[in-house]
Order: structure tokens, then sequence, then C-alpha cells
């Protein structure tokens, strides 16, 4: 299985996932694979933001070794599951997308979140105190992928 966590810049939401997502898989011992990507270009080849490095690092999660990229074309055929943030990515993702197989590959991160209310990951950019919430909400999306999909 390879899963590809997708957001708008690929600095705050998207790492988180990929970090959080490939702590659960070890933890697993799955054969999966997991990456990140922005719909925008607007920081790639940068790390992570400076806070969601902080968060994973205080949940025991090192995603230093991530940088930032841009989605692609090819990405769409690369990857098995392409999870989104928010609506705005995945109107973006679904623009980029050339038949329905690709379509149907692209879904929202918390629909596997179980306990979950909100239908968004919220973007923490603007708000230092948001990225706890972010966390929390991918942290039960990642659980809810490994339950429905291991």
């Amino acid at each position: 299985m390879k899963l590809l966590m997708v957001c708008l810049g690929n600095i705050c939401r998207s790492p988180l996932a990929e970090g959080i997502m490939k702590e659960r898989i070890k933890e697993q011992g799955l054969d999966w694979e997991v990456d990140s990507a922005g719909t925008g270009a607007y920081h790639t080849g940068e790390l992570p933001d400076p806070r969601s490095i902080a968060m994973a690092r205080e949940n025991g999660i090192d995603i230093t070794d991530q940088r930032a990229r841009k989605i692609t074309a090819a990405d769409l055929d690369e990857f098995d599951l392409i999870l989104t943030m928010d609506h705005s990515n995945q109107r973006n993702v679904l623009a980029l997308t050339r038949n329905e197989q690709q379509r149907e590959k692209v879904k929202s991160i918390l629909d596997f979140a179980e306990a979950n209310k909100q239908d968004e990951v919220p973007d923490p950019y603007w708000d230092d105190n948001g990225f706890q919430l972010v966390f929390d909400l991918l942290d039960q999306a990642t659980e809810g992928i490994i339950k429905k999909l291991a």
C-alpha cells in the first residue's frame, strides 16, 4: 500500500500525517510506503514548519527528514490512496486527475477518523495553538486507516 498525504504547502499538516503514519506502519510491521505533498509549490525543498517538527517531537516522532514538494501528475498513478486535509486540497487534487481510477483514490483523511466530528483538518499555519488539534485529528485518522486497510 502506498499512501500520499496532501495539504496546501506541505509544511504543516501533511508532514505530520506522514510522520504519524510512518510510526504506525513501523509499529504494525506493515510493508507500506507513505509520502506527503502540497497542492502549492510555496515551500518546495523546505523542512516542515518548526511548529510541526516540535509537535511531532513531543510525540516521539522525527519528521526532519522530510522536504516539501508539490504533488505531481505521476503521483496520481503511483499512490494507491491520496489523502487530503481539507475540501480545497481535495478539489485541487481532483482537478489533476485524468480518469475515474485516479479520482477514486482521492479521499479526505478524516473519513477514516471514527470519533471525529470535523470534516476538515484545519490549517494551523496562522494559529500557533492549532497544532495540537491537528496532531490529534491526524492521530485518530491514521489509526482508522490502519484499522480499515491493514
